[in-house]
């Protein structure tokens, strides 16, 4: 049968090889390739915007509006984040209408521009579908190179989500933008494989910053995270349940709800709301409600309330869902039928519908009770430090393993529980994402009073992790990160691990293990590139895999 699409971003892409009758996500063909239409408009924008000073005017006018609408773009095309077709056809028409702004502002100015497609091609709406199935992947051939810009891709578009939470929180930094603009315009102009690879190296670099920079902007605005132990029962009033990632979205719909006689719930990635000193005066912030996103179509029957996804994390409704009538996107994201709720002018979001919505609902149908304990970034753990520290001088702690990274739905995800069940009683788990999981409400237990289990947050901020391996590389005065007594055990789902993975890598950060599977975008080659530079590895057995890491 002829392919429809092809995608093999994530991790659990077909046969693991790539999907093409219809995403393992859900994500229909036509949203797949329009997705990679609005990629090929947005290379082509930045190829051409790369080509003026972004200190001036020079033929891109408005260019902190072109940063915004480039880390839209990517962070809409993220797996699980829009599978709307005419919301990522707006976003084509808005493209086309960058393309056009730039190119005519260029040529007055006798700018020569590159000769691609995307540059030159003109046609409506009802020609998007046929021109979206001759821009996809599988439009560069050799392989190796198709693997190095899709790397350099995946991690642009992790970027992006990053760049586009901490621009909601007021921070920005040009510089960055600047560097995802010359990256996206070397995707449509380069093919040389030694220039991409030192691009992937340069994502990985910049990818730090972007974190850092996301880290600021939460730590500013709602204080450093602190130690909380958050329940994961329910109350009796009705509440809305908040799913993805944006702690603007949070704060601001906990604002306009604080009076209104109903509960707010986190679920998946933003139960570390949780942790956040401003956003813990809400005393209707009443806990977490179920697991990771891969279990949301069960517990959002059974939350009874609606449900607001800020970011990516969407898993189509079945046609018999009870809980597609009270769900709403915002942001990035979209699905079919599904309100979305746009900022204004200011960037303030009305969700008086939502909160109304809320109170004509039951309570919560309780599907688990107790707590869960998290909080444990950068600046939590440095206040530890010397608790910590003595812990691994005696012997106490014998290795930390970092296991951050993204759930899934793939059966041979047990393995992390297996994994951390099998974990000698003298090691500490180092977590962010949803990847957690798969083990924070197991009986670990603690170490001299310091949790098995240290949860710095979302995946967004993993950034926690690597300072926290540079603090212990300073306190224990070590010239290299990697001769620290720290292991790196990290699943992946989608491209926000990508650029965590390009982000250590940057750091020098070796022997890595990434699993349950190893990318299907990563060609021999440059996988041969990765295992003999950096030590990239797969996953086994837990036995084997403890032999590995010197735990048996």
């Amino acid at each position: 049968m002829d392919a429809k699409m092809f995608c093999y971003q994530c991790q659990e892409t077909a046969g693991g090889a790539g999907c093409k009758l219809v995403g393992v996500c859900g994500k229909k063909p036509e949203v797949a390739n329009a997705q990679d239409l609005l990629l090929h408009f947005v290379k082509g924008i930045c190829a051409a915007a790369g080509l003026c000073d972004a200190g001036r005017d020079g033929g891109c006018p408005d260019r902190g509006k072109l940063y915004d609408f480039v880390n839209d773009a990517l962070f809409s095309t993220i797996t699980n984040a829009n599978f709307d077709l005419e919301s990522i056809y707006d976003r084509v028409d808005q493209a086309i209408a960058w393309r056009d702004k730039i190119v005519s502002r260029m040529t007055e100015k006798g700018v020569r521009l590159p000769e691609l497609d995307s540059l030159t091609w003109k046609g409506g709406r009802d020609t998007y579908g046929e021109k979206a199935k001759t821009v996809g992947v599988l439009a560069e051939k050799d392989e190796d190179v198709r693997s190095l810009k899709e790397l350099t891709m995946y991690g642009l578009k992790g970027m992006a989500a990053y760049l586009e939470h901490a621009a909601r929180l007021g921070q920005v930094d040009p510089a960055i933008n600047e560097f995802m603009i010359h990256a996206l315009g070397e995707l449509a102009l380069n093919e040389d494989a030694a220039a991409l690879t030192n691009l992937v190296l340069a994502t990985g670099e910049w990818g730090v910053k972007a974190m850092a920079l996301l880290d600021k902007a939460n730590t500013e605005a709602y204080g450093n995270p602190e130690i909380t132990e958050v329940s994961i029962s329910v109350g009796n009033r009705p509440g809305i349940l908040v799913s993805g990632h944006d702690l603007n979205d949070i704060e601001q719909l906990l604002e306009q709800s604080k009076d209104s006689g109903i509960d707010i719930y986190t679920h998946g990635e933003m139960l570390p709301a949780h942790y956040y000193p401003r956003l813990k005066k809400y005393t209707h912030l009443k806990g977490n409600y179920g697991n990771a996103w891969w279990k949301q179509r069960e517990e959002f029957e059974t939350f009874n309330g609606p449900i607001l996804f800020t970011t990516n994390c969407i898993v189509p409704p079945t046609a018999k869902a009870s809980y597609s009538g009270r769900v709403y996107t915002t942001n990035s994201t979209g699905f079919p039928g599904w309100k979305h709720i746009a900022a204004d002018a200011d960037g303030k979001k009305d969700f008086s519908e939502i909160i109304e919505l809320a109170k004509k609902c039951e309570a919560p149908t309780e599907i688990e009770h107790g707590s869960v304990v998290g909080g444990f970034a950068h600046a939590q753990v440095f206040s530890l430090a010397d608790k910590v520290v003595d812990a691994v001088k005696t012997g106490a702690i014998r290795k930390f393993i970092v296991m951050a990274g993204c759930d899934g739905r793939m059966k041979d995800r047990s393995y992390y529980t297996e994994f951390a069940q099998a974990l000698p009683k003298d090691c500490v788990i180092l977590t962010a994402g949803c990847a957690k999981y798969r083990y924070n409400k197991l009986p670990l237990g603690d170490i001299n009073g310091i949790p098995r289990v240290l949860d710095a947050g979302q995946c967004n901020d993993s950034y926690s992790l690597a300072l926290i391996a540079l603090k212990l590389k300073e306190v224990f005065q070590l010239n290299d990160v990697n001769e620290l007594p720290i292991a790196y055990n990290i699943a992946w789902y989608e491209q926000k691990a990508v650029i965590v993975l390009l982000a250590l890598l940057s750091l020098g950060v070796k022997n890595i293990h990434l699993g349950p599977t190893l990318p299907a975008f990563l060609s021999p080659n440059v996988a041969k590139v990765l295992v003999e530079n950096f030590g990239i590895a797969g996953i086994n057995t837990v036995d084997e895999d403890l032999k590995v890491f010197g735990l048996r």
